[in-house]
């Protein structure tokens, strides 16, 4: 397995599959890897000649006083579960590779971002679109694995996708949760013993209100109140929402029909956290 830090690299190598009629798959992420990543990275592995793995914090994603700097980072671990899941190469840039001082290009997409993250993170969904675009321009990939978890995010990647004409295949893939239920996030790491507890009532939430739809209540309030209830009772939580949506386009939904998606965002103490279901009501 290799590792770069350089665009040029990174494109020579792709040159040399592709002259070898080799398909490629493109795992991107922030590195600190858990395994929710490797489950993409094992699936990438599966479905394709070679892996590419992206592990870069992308500054223009973090709004105004938000976990840039204390992101955790361990490129050393990600190197190593990256060979183990069999990955190819991993693309860990610096900064000012990927943004040039005077950088002013943006890739944004509407309606679909507005909402849920996009109501508290208004610039969020820009950096993530802006980034993974050039990563998609970089390696060039035939398809492209993104986790399940951030659901908002898969449905704006797949959308610029699908706007911007991109010979992409974009793939979602389940979330992975701890064996106590708790949604694997990189996050997690800045929760104390008490917190991670704490940290259950989200993913607790998250059974009970798919309980509820595979018990067939459609009634958005119904569900979302519940699980808003559960939430609450726990005295270290601060909701950031909780909401039911269509899944491909994020739009406000009073009954539930078709693709559903409910979403949350918690704060467990200062670390805010994201859980989500997918429904396709019947």
């Amino acid at each position: 397995m290799e590792l770069t830090g350089s665009i040029e690299e990174v494109r020579k190598q792709m040159k040399a599959w592709r002259k070898e009629g080799l398909s490629v798959g493109l795992v991107p992420t922030m590195g600190y890897l858990h395994e929710g990543h490797k489950s993409l990275i094992d699936r990438a592995v599966k479905e394709n000649d070679k892996v590419v793995v992206s592990d870069f914090v992308n500054p223009i994603q973090f709004g105004v006083n938000e976990d840039l700097s204390t992101y955790p980072r361990d490129i050393e671990a990600d190197k190593k579960l990256c060979e183990s899941a069999g990955a190819d190469l991993i693309f860990h840039p610096a900064p000012e590779e990927m943004y040039a001082p005077d950088f002013s290009t943006f890739v944004e997409t509407e309606g679909v971002s507005a909402g849920l993250c996009g109501k508290t993170r208004p610039t969020h969904f820009r950096g993530v679109c802006t980034v993974v675009s050039k990563l998609f321009h970089i390696v060039m990939p035939d398809k492209a694995y993104f986790g399940e978890k951030d659901a908002q995010q898969l449905a704006v990647i797949r959308r610029m996708v699908r706007d911007l004409n991109m010979d992409i295949e974009i793939v979602g893939c389940p979330i992975v949760r701890e064996e106590d239920g708790l949604a694997k996030s990189s996050r997690n790491t800045y929760l104390s013993g008490e917190e991670r507890k704490a940290a259950l009532v989200l993913s607790k939430a998250v059974f009970a209100g798919k309980e509820m739809m595979e018990q067939g209540e459609r009634d958005v309030l119904k569900i979302v109140s519940h699980m808003k209830a559960l939430i609450s009772a726990e005295p270290l939580a601060k909701i950031d929402y909780v909401e039911m949506v269509d899944a491909d386009s994020i739009e406000p939904i009073s009954v539930a029909q078709g693709r559903v998606l409910t979403a949350m965002a918690v704060y467990i103490g200062t670390t805010r956290l994201i859980d989500n279901f997918i429904f396709t009501c019947s």
